[in-house]
């Protein structure tokens, strides 16, 4: 998993709420379990029109936000089902971190297993990065996971919170795979010492 330290990037304005996970990623794209090149279906349903072109209107279509790495959403982002294609699709099409007040905690957890941060901010806070998302070529935020900071485009700061697991985890780049390989040498030396108990088994 790729690590997470400091990201600045374009972030995308997405004041909807309740953003489910089957608008996320629709139920289309789920027959795959391979992590890479669900990014085309990103919002697909909002991305395309049904003839599959592109819908001009939507957010990530627009010149400024096609490579939005942030996106600052509505209340209650990842509802819905448990699908982790959600997050998977989210990480393909290059996004590495969602703002919002609230997320579904399956979708939140699934987040930090892919190496991406989900960050918990008040309302009046998501107002001001709405506003700074709203900005187009100029919506540059910077997030510092060591910091636990976001910084604006006007040099203004806001200070989140998160576990500090999650946060070890994320900086270090630890999926669970990657969390059980730290304890290899543990592993190994609990295994040997039962095949020498054990040596029927």
């Amino acid at each position: 998993m790729q690590p997470f330290t400091t990201l600045t990037g374009v972030a995308a304005p997405l004041p909807i709420v309740n953003i489910d996970t089957d608008m996320i990623i629709p139920k289309d794209y789920l027959k795959t379990i391979e992590r890479t090149g669900l990014g085309t279906g990103l919002f697909a349903e909002k991305r395309y029109r049904e003839d599959g072109s592109e819908n001009p209107d939507f957010v990530l279509n627009k010149p400024a936000y096609r490579k939005a790495e942030i996106i600052v959403a509505g209340d209650n982002f990842g509802c819905g089902s448990s699908r982790e294609h959600a997050p998977w699709a989210l990480l393909d099409f290059g996004i590495r971190c969602v703002i919002s007040t609230s997320f579904a905690d399956i979708f939140y957890n699934n987040c930090f297993k892919n190496g991406i941060l989900p960050i918990r901010v008040s309302e009046a806070e998501l107002e001001l990065l709405m506003d700074d998302a709203e900005r187009g070529s100029n919506a540059r935020l910077t997030i510092d996971l060591e910091a636990q900071e976001i910084r604006g485009p006007d040099g203004g700061t806001i200070h989140f919170e998160i576990d500090p697991f999650r946060k070890h985890c994320l900086l270090n780049g630890l999926d669970d795979i990657g969390l059980t390989m730290e304890r290899g040498e543990v592993i190994s030396a609990f295994e040997n010492k039962l095949v020498e108990s054990r040596p029927w088994a």
